[in-house]
């Protein structure tokens, strides 16, 4: 369960992924407060103080004299978000750090030989704690489908859609076999984080389909297509496929008895939808008359990735508080950065790419 005590938060960089944690602060402040904002100069400082209400500072030195935080955010560059880690740990705090926590596996086996032994350092990786991903698992880890051997995913990119695989399939740090290919093809591409662009004419775009055989006949199937978040011409589809059964997206098929399948969807409690007048807000998802999901925020009206943002910050807070466990280790991020590489370098390569143990999972233990 997530802790309602009130997360002190530090944040290094002031881009636009740095400000979804300040816009929740400014949304929860019972939940959450920045103690301030280290930005590169002084005039980006001034610019994000007056946006935001919070005090900004040049170095990570300063803003730990000002206020000692729960743990500080790394919301950089990926070139610059291991020094930033590495600066944090020095100086014994623990880390939030956004995907990927290195940009390359070099950058990935340096960082985790330098903090990977500290256990001050979690990855903001929420995609599994997203409410709909949420349910899902919980039906996985139940035993709803069986064994599960088989995970497709066509929605996010690469990290993101390695770690739904590997956390719904319960895969740890095994070797895994990567086939990647990639297809251009014309497609309409009007909306982008700058908004409608008014413009339906077609653009080349990529298509990445890999295959990831993590062995013992488990397997992810990664398809993604440029811009796929935003694009409203690609659907997002999450298969689940289990020894007895299978979960598409939203509606499960299952055995109850050995000649009886059965067919179950998972439900969200959405208000604020036609008379409903208790305000739009997602209460719960439920399956077969059973939450499997509440929303630790209910009343705050946010999206789903909202949500899930602010789950990792207060679990994060609790951990660093010795009150909860940890969030999302370094180890299960690097994990996950890892086989999107081997994804990347496969299409490059045309042939398979195996990956193999590395440092992380042969030191792994468990943080703090």
């Amino acid at each position: 369960m997530t802790s309602t005590a009130q997360t002190r938060f530090g944040l290094v960089g002031s881009g636009w992924r740095g400000e979804f944690f300040l816009r929740l602060a400014r949304l929860l402040p019972e939940r959450f407060r920045a103690t301030g904002v280290v930005t590169r100069t002084e005039s980006r400082g001034a610019a994000v103080a007056a946006a935001w209400d919070v005090r900004t500072f040049r170095t990570t030195a300063d803003l730990l004299a000002h206020e000692r935080p729960d743990f500080v955010i790394v919301s950089v560059p990926w070139s610059v978000t291991p020094d930033a880690t590495r600066e944090l740990v020095a100086a014994g705090v623990p880390v939030l750090a956004e995907t990927p926590p290195a940009p390359d596996l070099a950058g990935l086996r340096s960082l985790w030989s330098d903090v990977g032994d500290s256990g001050l350092v979690q990855v903001a990786e929420q995609y599994l704690l997203m409410p709909g991903h949420a349910a899902r698992l919980e039906l996985v880890r139940a035993g709803v489908l069986g064994e599960p051997t088989s995970v497709q995913i066509s929605s996010t990119h690469l990290y993101h859609a390695v770690s739904l695989i590997r956390g719904l399939l319960g895969v740890g740090y095994d070797d895994a076999e990567v086939s990647a290919r990639a297809f251009v093809a014309p497609l309409a591409n009007p909306l982008s984080p700058d908004g409608w662009s008014g413009d339906a004419t077609p653009q080349q775009l990529t298509t990445t389909l890999a295959t990831i055989d993590f062995g013992g006949g488990r397997m992810g199937l990664y398809d993604f297509t440029d811009n796929q978040w935003w694009n409203p011409l690609r659907a997002r589809r999450l298969v689940v496929r289990g020894s007895l059964g299978e979960l598409v997206d939203d509606r499960v098929v299952r055995l109850a008895d050995p000649t009886t399948p059965v067919e179950s969807s998972l439900v969200r409690r959405q208000t604020g939808i036609d008379l409903n007048l208790e305000g739009l807000d997602l209460k719960h998802i439920s399956f077969d008359g059973r939450p499997v999901y509440r929303n630790p925020f209910v009343g705050s009206g946010m999206s789903d990735d909202d949500i899930a943002v602010a789950d990792i910050m207060a679990r994060a807070g609790a951990w660093a508080r010795d009150e909860g466990p940890a969030p999302y280790p370094l180890a299960e991020a690097c994990q996950d950065h890892l086989i999107s590489l081997a994804i990347e370098e496969s299409v490059r390569a045309g042939q398979p790419v195996v990956t193999t143990r590395e440092a992380w999972a042969d030191s792994y233990r468990t943080p703090r």
